[in-house]
């Protein structure tokens, strides 16, 4: 199984790469929904952001979203550069986060995942979860899917 190492985004804000290898990630995987600099920063002022490397290479990234609405359900979305797929990363980036979200007190899991993403949804599926919503942003033709799961063991 390969090995990485994980950098914060919170923790990396005298960082710029960090901040912009989360960037490129996301909307590389999230193209209908690209986030500028500011808008990262303020989402790790709420959530928890890191970036995974090989080595130096680049290979993923993960977002948990603290409980709120539902006090026992982390947001756990784990990205992986399609460039790296199906060599075990996919596994090592979720179970990185899940390990997070547990340390926030979380019991249950949900995720997203863009619809056009098959192998995201694949992953998801594979992994025990189950689709609870379908929704299009505003002026979007792509679907986000939201499922859960509810255990983070399994």
């Amino acid at each position: 199984m390969p090995d990485l190492r994980f950098e914060s985004v919170e923790e990396s804000v005298e960082s710029a790469e960090v901040l912009l290898d989360w960037q490129h990630v996301h909307n590389l995987i999230i193209p209908t929904d690209p986030l500028s600099v500011e808008e990262i920063r303020v989402r790790a002022q709420r959530n928890r952001l890191a970036v995974a490397y090989s080595g130096d290479l680049l290979i993923g990234n993960y977002t948990v979203r603290p409980p709120a609405g539902d006090p026992t359900a982390a947001t756990v979305i784990a990205r992986v550069l399609p460039e790296h797929r199906r060599q075990g990363y996919g596994e090592l980036i979720y179970r990185h986060a899940l390990a997070v979200a547990a340390d926030l007190g979380a019991t249950a899991v949900e995720t997203v995942v863009l619809e056009s993403n098959a192998d995201g949804l694949r992953f998801a599926l594979r992994h025990g979860f189950a689709e609870i919503d379908r929704y299009v942003l505003d002026g979007a033709t792509i679907a986000f899917v939201d499922l859960r799961r509810d255990s983070l063991t399994g």
